[in-house]
């Protein structure tokens, strides 16, 4: 009795395997091309005393002696805190207001809804450099200048947030909703309950936009802050550049030093990301 051979489906042809792996170079060509200048800041930040645009590292030249350098001679502590006041609180501040001005626009119906809905739309063509002389015009009535909350206040509640908070809240069910409306359950009650924690993707969203943000701030400081010891570290860094231009290696240092706790924070909400996103787009 002969025995037929079945053919396996699972098994790739020649021509498709060299397709993915010509696929698979090519991806990672570009991803080092990509991270080319990150790479070369980062072997550069363990160099001494070695010509920043000679592309030739070699493990004699590397030391930690720049990072030791940084962190005394700037006291990057100081700007660190400072940093991370600026971003907690302006993380808190967008993710609560955010979304309670999101809920009732993806929940409830009332006269000039879709107005509202527009005109915040509209605003995100407007390029934030716009708004800067008006904000400090309040910022300075309010007496809030030299101050966190001056620097704070202003960026810390953003259009898009709005939007996407809203477009995650058109994915609750609305049976949900109507359950806890059955139940008793007050407007606050079901924002805080139920709405919170079905859209955690898109929080998680946000708080990665903001943190990036609100920790790479820059120009904004340095307007509102008259005393560089309250300044962020990315304002810290460019403003004592010229301590550092002899020490090119400082510089990368403090570079690398800011860049990890950005990295960090897109590691661990990375898995909601794309989530949030593409819900965001389908809505």
């Amino acid at each position: 009795m002969s025995k037929t051979k079945i053919p396996n489906r699972n098994r790739m042809s020649p021509k498709k395997i060299a397709g993915n792996v010509f696929t698979y170079v090519l991806l990672v060509l570009i991803a080092i091309l990509c991270a080319g200048p990150f790479i070369w800041l980062l072997l550069s930040s363990f160099r001494t005393g070695a010509n920043i645009y000679d592309l030739h590292f070699s493990a004699s030249q590397m030391s930690v002696s720049n990072y030791k350098g940084v962190v005394e001679y700037m006291d990057l502590g100081k700007y660190v805190g400072n940093t991370l006041i600026i971003t907690i609180g302006g993380i808190a501040i967008d993710v609560i207001f955010s979304s309670l001005c999101a809920y009732p626009l993806a929940t409830m119906e009332f006269k000039g809804k879709k107005i509202i809905f527009s005109i915040l739309v509209a605003t995100m063509i407007i390029p934030a450099a716009a708004g800067m002389i008006i904000n400090y015009l309040t910022i300075a009535h309010m007496h809030l200048l030299n101050t966190m909350l001056g620097v704070i206040l202003p960026g810390s509640v953003s259009t898009f947030s709005i939007i996407l908070m809203r477009q995650a809240y058109l994915g609750v069910p609305q049976n949900l909703i109507d359950a806890a409306k059955i139940d008793g359950a007050g407007e606050l009650t079901i924002w805080r309950k139920i709405m919170i924690p079905c859209i955690m993707p898109s929080v998680s969203t946000i708080i990665i936009f903001d943190f990036i943000n609100n920790w790479n701030a820059f120009l904004w400081p340095i307007i509102v802050l008259q005393d560089p010891d309250k300044y962020p570290i990315a304002t810290a860094l460019q403003y004592l550049n010229g301590s550092f231009s002899y020490k090119f290696g400082y510089v990368a240092a403090g570079t690398i030093i800011s860049i990890v706790p950005v990295l960090l924070v897109f590691m661990f909400c990375q898995k909601n990301y794309i989530e949030a996103v593409s819900g965001a787009v389908k809505g």
